[in-house]
């Protein structure tokens, strides 16, 4: 009974009057606290990680790249361009271009430095004819490099030379070496040549039109440097050469060429042609260009100086008609401006005449001119179209209306013909397509809608009138009767050279079609011979 009792009262829970805390369940809960902070910070650092390795790497690589390396970039030479009997037209003359860093113009203390850099600017300003404060600007900037000019004289980086070594000025005064674009025959073939840019990059003519092939690919030097921002000493280079740009050869004879802007200009001048003129020599048989003129002129060496007759109203434009008015003193004429044809394109209407059998060269009395045509306009109204001539030329054969140039002759024929007929002739000849002849600034013709021709609209068609191509697009159709009725792509550049390997591309004579047959092309040159003998009467 006694151990019963001692069982149970040894059962009995005794409750404390004090508060009591286990020191192990604080350590506990401190514990678990200290882990999830850990937890969350190594969350974060991965995400910190990530982020910089898959978000910001590549930029960060680059960075570091930028930081730890110079490159030096080697400039590649500009490909000459010649004329087709090797005459260089268009070459890089050695020049130089002038940085500073003006970070490295500095002396111990900032009121030196200030009179440092103010003798920099004012010895750069007179060397080379600037604007002090201009120059003083880029001295005191932040940057680590500023250009101070470009394409230098060798005289003038002569000068620089011998300044620095009076003045003891070693370093942040930088001379790269750089070439200029010169043009030993000035104005010669200036629309068609074009310019280069102060970076050396073509901005008009064949200089822009052929730039991916001229320009090259600049090659680079890479090493490395330090914390300090200066090349490390006796570090690995890496040398990537450049690729030179490649030279053309041009279908263009420099004497024709010269022959010709000879008597254009005098033509213009003598006959006081306000908007200038062009003239085109073209070789029908492979449809190479021996010569291109566009009057009045530039000179390439100083494309931005106006010509002669710019001159005349240049200082009074504003600025926006100065730009318009150097583009269009730069522009070729006979690729980039379109014009009514007028009466050479009696030509090709003989031509179609010919081809389709509509009439042949001597019929007697096969046209007759009463002095104009009569239609009815959209109105209904009477229209008279006049031959050029007051008194009519009465009847005659095609070969006599071609040499008389008659309007009323053309306009009978060009009924004869019809619209469609004549359409399709002038897409087989290629007036609704640009030649694709490798020229800067190429314009297309400019016909209406074939379902818009109407009796007016096809008569003065025939003579040349209400439709509008380029030079080069006439020269082209008129050279493919020349050459049997076979139509030739036009060709200014003949030959590509790589002026690295010296290996050659030919650019090759494209036969585009024949248009007309061989007989009919015969007849229509023996017409074009009498309108020479015999003139216009």
């Amino acid at each position: 009974m006694k151990d019963n009792k001692r069982k149970k009262s040894s059962n009995k829970v005794v409750k404390l009057k004090t508060n009591f805390e286990s020191k192990n369940l604080i350590y506990t809960k401190k514990l678990r606290t200290f882990l999830i902070v850990i937890i969350l910070l190594f969350i974060l650092l991965i995400g910190r990680i990530g982020l910089i390795q898959f978000v910001q790497g590549n930029s960060l690589k680059e960075e570091a790249y930028q930081q730890q390396t110079i490159n030096q970039i080697i400039s590649p030479k500009r490909g000459n361009i010649y004329d087709s009997t090797g005459k260089a037209i268009a070459i890089g003359a050695q020049v130089d271009t002038i940085t500073i860093n003006p970070t490295k113009i500095v002396k111990e203390s900032d009121s030196d430095t200030k009179d440092y850099k103010e003798k920099v600017a004012k010895g750069l300003s007179e060397i080379f004819s600037l604007d002090y404060n201009e120059v003083l600007e880029k001295v005191t900037s932040e940057s680590k490099v500023q250009t101070i000019i470009k394409k230098v004289e060798q005289e003038k980086v002569d000068k620089l030379k011998n300044w620095m070594k009076e003045n003891d000025i070693t370093v942040g005064i930088n001379i790269d070496e750089d070439t200029k674009r010169y043009y030993p025959y000035g104005t010669i073939a200036s629309s068609v040549i074009g310019f280069c840019g102060s970076d050396n990059q073509g901005l008009s003519g064949i200089e822009a039109k052929w730039e991916s092939v001229l320009t090259g690919t600049p090659g680079k030097i890479v090493s490395s440097k330090g914390s300090d921002q200066q090349e490390i000493p006796n570090a690995e280079e890496t040398y990537i050469s450049a690729e030179n740009g490649s030279d053309l050869t041009l279908t263009l004879d420099i004497n024709i060429q010269s022959i010709v802007e000879k008597w254009l200009k005098q033509a213009v001048e003598d006959n006081e042609c306000e908007k200038g003129g062009n003239v085109i020599v073209m070789n029908p048989k492979t449809g190479d260009i021996l010569a291109m003129a566009s009057y009045p002129d530039y000179d390439l060496n100083s494309p931005y100086t106006p010509n002669a007759v710019l001159a005349k109203t240049y200082d009074s434009l504003t600025s926006e008609q100065k730009n318009e008015a150097l583009f269009k003193m730069w522009a070729n004429k006979s690729v980039a401006e379109t014009y009514e044809p007028g009466s050479t394109f009696k030509v090709i209407t003989s031509a179609v005449a010919l081809e389709e059998h509509i009439t042949s060269t001597d019929v007697a009395s096969d046209f007759y001119c009463k002095g104009y045509e009569e239609f009815k306009d959209v109105n209904n109204s009477s229209l008279k179209i006049y031959c050029w001539r007051a008194q009519p030329h009465g009847v005659q054969t095609l070969r006599q209306a071609l040499c008389n140039s008659c309007n009323p002759a053309f306009m009978q024929l060009g009924k004869r013909i019809t619209a469609t007929t004549l359409y399709k002739y002038y897409e087989a000849f290629g007036l609704f397509d640009s030649t694709n002849s490798g020229l800067y600034g190429e314009q297309n013709s400019i016909f209406q809608n074939l379902d818009k021709v109407g009796p007016v609209e096809l008569a003065t068609m025939s003579f040349g009138q209400r439709l509008n191509i380029t030079p080069l697009q006439m020269i082209t159709a008129i050279s493919c009767v020349a050459n049997d009725g076979i139509l030739m792509q036009p060709r200014i550049v003949k030959q590509i050279t790589n002026s690295d390997t010296n290996t050659t591309t030919e650019i090759p004579v494209t036969s585009i079609r024949q248009v007309i047959s061989k007989q009919t092309a015969e007849e229509v040159k023996s017409m074009m011979e009498s309108v020479v003998t015999q003139g216009t009467r």
